[in-house]
């Protein structure tokens, strides 16, 4: 964990309170790599631009009944098909480029 400009996270214990869950639920996310904590102030902490992602999170988690295994892979798809997409717009761009010669 590393220290950051406080006015760019949020504590833990506030988005618990928002969200109505506990922080462990946010330490299990940081063990499976899936968010990770700053600590600021020597209290844990995320980024104020990952709160959407942590909401997806929350989302699967609590009203899906992922459990974090099934968060994981979920992570995991997500990447990959980032990967594929830009891949696929990479060979479109080559294919693009290609026609107009």
């Amino acid at each position: 964990m590393e220290t950051n400009n406080p006015t760019d996270t949020i504590p833990v214990t506030r988005l618990c309170t928002h969200y109505q869950t506990d922080t462990h639920f946010f330490e299990l996310l940081q063990d499976y790599g899936l968010i990770t904590l700053i600590q600021v102030e020597q209290t844990p902490s995320i980024q104020v631009d990952r709160i959407k992602e942590v909401e997806r999170w929350i989302h699967l988690h609590y009203d899906l009944n992922i459990n974090m295994e099934g968060l994981d892979a979920i992570a995991h798809l997500l990447h990959r098909m980032e990967h594929l997409q830009s891949e696929l717009s990479r060979a479109q761009s080559r294919l693009r480029d290609f026609e107009g010669i």
